[in-house]
């Protein structure tokens, strides 16, 4: 079993690549990188300047990825779901598939000039948050855990990469009943 990354659109690949590593050491599952996937035009809201997110989850759904445990969709791209502004990233709970947008991660993004460090620490610590959610985990009270709900990017830069004591054993005890499953 493994973690399969898809770039939709355009992304860089070394972006991906840490991205990857770092779901390896969290999940201590092995990571693949999918040929990349168009961006589709009907997901772009042109009122906004902004991609729907639950379309490009569904495209994910299409994607087949044999042999993979989770799909990790990742765009360069803003993202919004009904209801919300925008949105670091999306999953389906308890489902294969999850999303994160990288654009909001960046500095750049907000006028500021880019830390390439803080960015990529952003956007390991979205994967996993999303990631968490795919294995049945919802939103943690903790500010420092991993799966604590990131309202902005100061409460992302708050959290940890990891996870606190009560979802690290949710997760063990999901990811059993799994393995059991199967």
């Amino acid at each position: 079993m493994s973690i399969v990354l898809v770039p939709i659109g355009e992304v860089d690949g070394k972006v991906l690549e840490f991205i990857g590593q770092a779901l390896e050491r969290t999940f201590g599952q092995p990571y693949s990188i999918a040929p990349a996937t168009p961006l589709p035009a009907q997901a772009y809201n042109p009122y906004r300047h902004q991609y729907f997110s639950d379309l490009l989850l569904r495209l994910l759904e299409e994607v087949e990825a044999p042999g993979a445990e989770r799909v990790l969709g990742v765009v360069d791209v803003d993202l919004y779901t009904e209801g919300l502004n925008f949105i670091f990233g999306q999953a389906s709970l308890r489902g294969r598939d999850a999303i994160i947008s990288l654009a909001r991660l960046r500095q750049s993004f907000y006028g500021l000039p880019e830390d390439e460090d803080l960015f990529l620490e952003r956007a390991v610590k979205e994967a996993v948050h999303e990631l968490g959610h795919t294995y049945g985990l919802g939103h943690c009270p903790d500010p420092y855990c991993v799966m604590h709900f990131s309202n902005s990017l100061a409460d992302t830069d708050v959290k940890q990469a990891t996870f606190c004591p009560r979802c690290s054993q949710a997760l063990r005890l999901s990811r059993r009943k799994r393995s059991a499953s199967i």
